[in-house]
């Protein structure tokens, strides 16, 4: 319990570290990698997949169960309506909450698919990828082509993709030289219940309006920039044919729903589809927010950006624990080890991301605080960045930041 409220000695340590770029070339990195980790396996790819599928089904019908189950303990069993009330809705939070998880998985499996690691198919991978990212209502290439547009690009404050950190001047914030907290406080302080609500909003409904609006993506984009649109400027000319087949995918998906809606009812659409679905999303939001979001990893511009120090501004965190490794693959675990070497197969990431902590050593970011005090930590001190220098971290609150850089690092002003 007390691991909610602390920070782990990883992190700690982060912020009493000044930080300056590693001097691990990527050659380096590549060079310690074993070819064989790189091989794709149709079958063990499909093997997981079949296995996620399997598992979400069988959670469904025992969710078909529970409240034939409920009855049957009231008019067979005699049991007091408040007794199975209270069974009834602890069922159903059972179902929720590992539904919820399942799909995610899905979501991860898709995403693998994407970066073309379930197979060495192409075909196979976006079989797979389209169907499990559009049950979840994901328009699977469209998606697809921004995230890897992400991987080109992590952590680039002129190119990355997606919660791209807000600027100083955009908060009208007066210079940092001339600064008073309370012009801080004015923009930045607020109640924890309301708070509390913005992380909820953020949880519940970020995703779609990410993919809706492009919210917290990269404000080059024009306004009405979306994820749904062929000619979006998120896209190439090439890429929309991909994006209208997403749309069609979503467009029968939701239909299927419909359909299946006035089979079941509203009441088990809801509880069935609708409730796991927004669980789904809420894990997808977390896993990807924190994967780069912390106000111990920088941002660059584009003099001191390069592909390896992008990717080693990712944070490893043991999201989920054994359950993360088996239903989400590994995504959080060793999201470091993703980002350098994407095309290697999530079943095979675990064992490079112990050959890269031999390399990396203090370059490496591993953070076991619970993530949902990680979650807290970041929405909370991850506020701005200044819009002077090229090596930059999220200062906080009082406009300050917990991690600085080495003296002897030089950062243009």
């Amino acid at each position: 319990m007390l691991s909610l409220f602390s920070d782990s000695p990883e992190y700690v340590q982060r912020t009493k570290t000044p930080f300056k770029p590693t001097n691990v070339t990527i050659s380096e990195v590549h060079s310690v990698i074993p070819k064989d980790l790189y091989r794709k396996s149709t079958i063990k790819g499909l093997g997981y997949t079949a296995r996620d599928i399997s598992f979400a089904f069988a959670v469904y019908k025992l969710g078909r169960c529970i409240d034939p189950f409920n009855h049957t303990l009231t008019d067979v069993y005699g049991f007091s309506s408040g007794t199975t009330t209270v069974v009834k809705w602890l069922l159903w939070g059972l179902y929720w909450y590992w539904q919820g998880v399942i799909l995610a998985g899905w979501w991860c499996i898709a995403h693998e698919a994407g970066h073309g690691t379930i197979s060495s198919y192409g075909w196979v991978n976006h079989a797979v990828g389209f169907t499990l990212h559009t049950f979840v209502l994901v328009p699977y290439y469209s998606w697809r082509s921004t995230h890897h547009a992400h991987h080109k690009a992590t952590m680039s404050i002129e190119r990355d993709e997606h919660y791209m950190p807000v600027t100083r001047s955009q908060y009208q914030l007066p210079p940092d030289r001339i600064a008073h907290i309370s012009d801080y406080h004015d923009i930045f302080e607020e109640t924890p219940i309301y708070t509390l609500f913005r992380m909820l909003m953020m949880q519940i409904l970020g995703w779609q309006c990410y993919l809706l609006t492009n919210v917290m993506g990269n404000p080059r984009y024009p306004s009405g920039t979306n994820h749904f649109k062929p000619t979006s400027a998120l896209f190439k000319p090439h890429e929309r044919n991909g994006i209208i087949a997403s749309n069609i995918g979503l467009t029968t998906m939701i239909f299927i729903l419909y359909l299946w809606t006035k089979e079941v009812g509203f009441s088990y659409f809801i509880k069935l589809y609708f409730i796991p679905y927004i669980l789904c999303n809420h894990w997808i939001v977390m896993m990807t927010y924190l994967h780069h979001s912390d106000p111990t990893v920088p941002y660059y511009r584009k003099s001191e950006w390069n592909f390896l120090r992008g990717a080693l501004s990712t944070v490893d965190r043991p999201l989920l624990g054994w359950a993360g490794r088996f239903f989400l693959h590994n995504v959080s675990h060793d999201h470091v080890s993703h980002h350098l070497f994407s095309s290697i197969p999530f079943y095979n990431q675990p064992k490079v991301t112990e050959i890269l902590k031999t390399i990396l050593k203090d370059d490496y970011n591993y953070d076991s605080t619970n993530s949902f005090r990680a979650l807290y930590r970041t929405f909370t001190q991850c506020c701005f960045i200044e819009d002077n220098g090229d090596i930059l971290f999220y200062k906080n609150r009082e406009g300050k930041p917990v991690r600085v850089l080495a003296q002897n690092v030089d950062n243009m002003n």
